[in-house]
């Protein structure tokens, strides 16, 4: 029996490892070796990794082995169908899920620190084809695109690119749109076609993502290995922050209206925990009641700030997380299964951690978290099956 053990299941988040050669084949025009040059920093324990799981393709007996275990065993670039899409094909049927979205792992950390529009928009560009490419070796595989908000026509330009290729999602970073508001008019646009297209924006840990200020880092003792056994991932004062950035976001997109002048957008908010989001929902109401005395674009508004997110943003919990508070606190309908596969954040059993607190839930409250809350967030695939 596959780990979904005959339930229908959708995972909200799951990852393809690039390597250090990823985006070479899509990177086209003059000044793509700079980004070449920012992109090839893969230590060497990584392209160990790399080198021992590319070794395995035509040897069968280590192919089977790899697969042997895949939820509960080796997470990174060393995983089966970490980077090689007929593998992940052949994970997704022995994991058994129904559909994965897919994010790229470290790529966007390093596009988000080019200063250089343009390329900015060529990292983005060559980052969506490669996913594309990847994900096409199985339907289920549902690929999301990054389009950076700094520019409204590049951004446009990209959106429809990506839509027309089969994007599934679109995520854009949890911070500044450059030195705007993502919920600016000038973007109206961007979230216009969204809509129109039943697509969800996603924020994803990676772009706009918050994390320890510099200064605090300095506490007179050796800094400590990263989750990954590396130097540039998060730990634990920065994974605290993690929610930051989204609730930032979110505010500005409810204040600025974004969610009302367009009722059917719908979102995503990926690998940043969710304990935080019932009291979120709280302050957001206290506030608007708060200064809705005064402000005339809080007197404008048809919805509570809550009722907003409501009905517009999915959110994934962490599987050490309380789901079963979170539910009995803010409601079935915001919250989705992810398993974060092949990093080892997602651990080596996501569906059992989570099944310790809701395991006597009511089916129709678990159907919501592993299927339908997911199919809600994705118009676009599953309009004739959300309900």
């Amino acid at each position: 029996m596959s780990y979904a053990q005959g339930r229908l299941i959708h995972d909200a988040d799951s990852h393809v490892m690039e390597t250090h050669d990823w985006l070479d084949p899509f990177l086209e025009g003059g000044g793509t070796d700079g980004l070449k040059n920012i992109y090839d920093k893969a230590p060497a324990f990584i392209r160990d990794q790399i080198a021992e799981a590319r070794s395995r393709k035509g040897d069968t007996a280590a192919a089977a082995a790899a697969a042997e275990k895949l939820i509960d065993g080796p997470k990174g670039w060393i995983a089966y169908g970490a980077f090689d899409p007929d593998e992940r094909a052949q994970a997704l049927d022995r994991i058994g899920f129904q559909s994965q979205l897919v994010f790229g792992t470290f790529a966007l950390g390093i596009f988000s620190q080019v200063k250089d529009e343009d390329l900015l928009y060529q990292g983005a560009r060559a980052q969506n084809d490669a996913m594309e490419a990847f994900c096409k070796a199985d339907e289920r595989l549902i690929y999301v695109a990054y389009v950076p908000l700094n520019d409204t026509d590049k951004a446009l330009a990209e959106l429809e690119r990506v839509l027309a290729r089969g994007a599934g999602a679109i995520q854009v970073s949890s911070g500044p749109a450059g030195e705007r508001s993502p919920g600016h008019v000038e973007l109206d646009p961007f979230w216009r076609r969204l809509e129109e297209a039943g697509v969800p924006f996603v924020l994803h840990i990676g772009p706009g993502t918050m994390t320890q200020p510099k200064a605090l880092q300095n506490n007179g003792r050796e800094r400590a290995p990263d989750l990954h056994g590396g130097g540039e991932n998060l730990r634990f004062p920065d994974y605290v922050m993690l929610s930051y950035g989204p609730q930032i976001f979110l505010t500005a997109m409810v204040y600025d209206g974004v969610f009302e002048r367009f009722p059917n957008l719908r979102g995503g908010v990926i690998e940043c925990g969710a304990g935080w989001v019932p009291e979120f929902l709280r302050e957001l109401d206290i506030a608007h009641r708060s200064f809705g005395k005064t402000d005339p674009y809080l007197q404008a508004m048809q919805l509570l700030p809550s009722e907003q997110i409501r009905r517009a943003v999915k959110f994934t919990p962490f599987p050490k997380e309380d789901l079963r508070r979170m539910i009995e606190d803010a409601g079935p309908e915001l919250f989705v299964f992810s398993s974060d596969y092949p990093h080892p954040e997602g651990t080596s059993d996501p569906m059992g951690y989570f099944e310790e607190t809701i395991a006597d839930l009511d089916e129709d409250i678990k159907d919501r978290f592993y299927r339908r809350n997911f199919e809600e967030m994705l118009p676009w695939r599953f309009a004739s099956s959300a309900a």
